[in-house]
């Protein structure tokens, strides 16, 4: 089961107490432990990941608010009910004041540090944010719930916020899930705080920013107290614009005897919205702005161009001024998910910049289906995640007796027979990053429904855990000897089958050649890179497929990917020898792209020219010069280009998925490819862009090595013409289209 966030411990407690009793914690990024404290009072407590976010939540009270051991908004007084604006207040005389006094101040200290109370019998927290959110926000149904996935989403949001490194949160969401809701009490929170600041709200179009605007951001407004809400210019239902002209004077123990109306310097912020634009608030400074539905885009408006533009409207120079809060379900590939997808992955937290920033400035976060299904809550905030072993009062005051993975599990089972509708059922409710992301199947030329059935069913197995991390190395450190291969969860390699010690190593040395004893049994296709560069520096990954072939060897399986790298160590050079090690150990040959020749040359100089494999579809005496004194295999011929892609069409069809009409096995039978990562990159291939798929060419690359006799060809041939099928995957059962429709 996913798990929403854990707690690490990267600090002594003795470090912690020792600070906490001066208070010496400060708000925002501490750089000498890589945490963010969120903590406003000196004090932190315990340290959430989330997302790799490392993020230190205030101490824990000894008491806390335990009158109904859950969340419960705190009412406001009926007197306080009744008046409009801190002016109102000012005209009260002072017996009335002292009444409420205390009551006000500690909102305030509710919405600044955030608010801690007894929930199933945990010490909880939540921030002030979300505690402005349920306590003062009206929603469509009143007041909103309190929910454990949301506190975790503000928890994060907080963190980005007080990040100075981040631009805010890119968070990919499911359908649902409040986040329109939570933005908007974000919009009125904020600018209720700010001076001379600017807000903004855009979304898929610009009646859909209106809308935002109309029936959210402004009713949310007129719920806030009087003690919340500024004096506003203007209509009480404005349909562009919120203009603050006074802010709401924070009313303290000090000011309580105040009863006289002063002078107040203005607010001078506002809220609007703008139309659906690339150019969307160019030139524009920002406080916050929320940006909704970043996920549907359509052409030819574009979320990738716009955040280039409206980045620039939250920062001054190198500083960081304002904070955008995105979020979205996504659309298939062609209405903005394709986008949308660049957008999120370049906001993982894991990869930075020198200056500490990910390539968008922004903080990715993904919460899953199961934490966030309307009815599968419960009465305390938690999901009902699993099937419970009695039934449970959810939050509407239903029983339920099954959890959300199950039903969401019957729903998609309904669907499997029509892959569009299943792949749209997914990207609304994903319990995955590429649920979210499933693309509309027509335009695949591979079959999306053998493909995505695969991946599901990987998902979804406990074999999943038979897949080990780890790296190569030769032992002893002496090279060209033996290899050993080291479990390690931080390793490049990814396996599924290591052989047996009698088929490891079997290399043999034959003048000062080495020659892959094992060729018979399978081969490594290659996809290398060249030039070094830093981890964060970007640049294409090097790609290393395993593949068996069909053997009468009991100890290989047949036909089956047993090793998947996809990684871009430090150095070119590193790289060269984890390919070569691999092939060592396996004693299988590669087939390797040539047109980026130093993997090449690296194993030529070391004796290990017999282990690079020659192009399948020439003769040795129809070799160039280069191609015999190296081998492997060009890129840019169109020809190998179209094998490629057949190579892998073959395999999909035979080994990929359920074989519905039982050629290649029972029906009932999934095939066995178990490496999610190449198979989403053959979801998304396209042969006209291939050199960004990494995954795909080295996989295509050992499969041609595999089949090498069926690109042999006769001399007076010139050309191979390998046409390879295009699906039409709507229906229960995939077809290929017509060849001339």
């Amino acid at each position: 089961m996913s798990q929403l966030y854990r707690i690490i411990e990267p600090i002594s407690v003795k470090e912690i107490d020792s600070r906490n009793k001066k208070k010496k914690w400060e708000y925002g990024y501490n750089e000498e432990f890589d945490i963010v404290v969120i903590s406003k009072d000196g004090t932190i407590g315990q340290i959430y990941e989330i997302n790799s976010l490392k993020i230190a939540l205030p101490s824990t009270p000894n008491r806390v608010d335990n009158k109904n051991n859950r969340w419960t908004p705190t009412p406001l007084p009926d007197e306080l009910q009744k008046l409009k604006s801190v002016f109102e207040w000012n005209k009260r005389d002072k017996s009335f004041k002292s009444q409420y006094v205390d009551f006000i101040d500690n909102e305030f200290d509710k919405r600044e540090y955030g608010y801690w109370f007894m929930n199933r019998g945990v010490k909880t927290y939540m921030t002030g944010s979300q505690y402005v959110y349920l306590n003062y926000s009206k929603i469509d149904v009143g007041l909103p719930d309190f929910r454990e996935s949301n506190r975790i989403l503000f928890i994060f949001w907080e963190a980005c916020k007080a990040d100075k490194r981040s631009f805010g949160m890119c968070y990919l969401k499911n359908r649902r899930s409040g986040f329109s809701f939570m933005s908007s009490s974000e919009c009125v929170n904020i600018s209720t705080l700010a001076k001379d600041a600017r807000i903004g709200i855009l979304s898929k179009t610009g009646s859909d920013a209106k809308i935002m605007f109309t029936n959210k951001v402004v009713p949310i407004l007129k719920n806030y107290p009087f003690f919340f809400k500024p004096v506003q210019d203007g209509s009480d239902n404005p349909k562009t614009e919120l203009a603050f002209r006074v802010p709401a004077s924070r009313i303290t123990k000090r000011t309580m005897m105040q009863d006289h109306e002063e002078e107040v310097e203005g607010l001078d912020t506002s809220i609007d919205w703008k139309n659906t634009d690339d150019n969307s608030y160019d030139g524009e400074k920002l406080k916050f702005l929320t940006h909704d539905e970043s996920g549907k885009w359509i052409k030819p408006n574009n979320i990738l161009n716009n955040w280039r533009v409206t980045k620039t409207c939250l920062r001054l120079g190198s500083r960081i001024v304002g904070k955008c809060m995105m979020g979205s379900t996504s659309n298939a590939k062609s209405k903005g998910g394709h986008e949308f997808k660049s957008l999120y992955e370049d906001s993982n937290p894991r990869y930075r910049s020198a200056n500490g920033q990910t390539k968008s400035g922004l903080y990715a976060l993904f919460i899953p289906m199961e934490h966030n299904l309307e009815g599968f809550i419960d009465e305390y905030g938690y999901a009902i995640v699993e099937d419970p072993k009695e039934p449970i009062k959810n939050s509407e005051g239903d029983f339920v007796d099954i959890g959300a993975i199950t039903y969401w599990e019957r729903e998609a089972d309904v669907l499997k027979r029509d892959q569009d509708a299943l792949n749209e059922f997914y990207r609304q409710f994903p319990r995955t990053e590429p649920h979210a992301f499933r693309d509309e199947s027509k335009e695949s030329i591979f079959n999306l429904t053998k493909l995505y059935s695969q991946i599901d069913f990987n998902d979804g197995q406990i074999h999943a855990r038979n897949l080990t991390k780890g790296n190569f190395s030769w032992k002893n450190g002496l090279k060209d000897t033996q290899v050993v291969f080291t479990p390690d969860n931080k390793g490049r390699f990814l396996i599924s089958w290591i052989p047996p010690l009698r088929l490891q190593n079997r290399v043999a040395n034959r003048n000062g050649q080495f020659i892959p004893l094992n060729e018979s049994l399978g081969a490594f296709g290659c996809d290398p890179y060249d030039i070094s560069g830093t981890v964060s520096g970007g640049g294409s990954n090097g790609s290393l497929h395993g593949l068996t072939r069909f053997s009468m060897d009991d100890d290989v399986p047949p036909n089956v990917f047993f090793l998947e790298y996809i990684a871009r160590p430090q150095t070119a050079e590193i790289f060269f020898e984890d390919v070569l090690m691999a092939c060592f150990f396996y004693g299988m040959p590669m087939l390797c792209e040539n047109n980026k020749p130093r993997l090449l040359y690296h194993f030529k100089n070391r004796g290990y020219r017999k282990f690079s494999m020659n192009r399948p579809d020439k003769k040795i005496e129809q070799l160039s010069k280069t191609e015999k004194e190296l081998g492997g295999i060009p890129s840019s011929s169109e020809d190998i280009k179209q094998a490629h892609a057949a190579s892998i069409e073959t395999y999909i069809e035979t080994h990929v998925g359920y074989d519905t009409e039982g050629t290649y096995r029972d029906p009932e039978e999934i095939g066995n490819m178990p490496f999610n990562r190449t198979l989403l990159d053959w979801v998304n291939f396209n042969i006209t862009k291939r050199e960004k798929y990494d995954a795909s060419i080295s996989s295509g690359y050992a499969i041609m090595a595999n089949n090498k006799h069926q690109f042999q060809v006769e001399q007076k041939k010139s050309k191979i013409s390998v046409n390879f099928a295009r699906y039409n995957n709507k229906g229960g059962l995939s077809s290929k289209l017509a060849e001339y429709e």
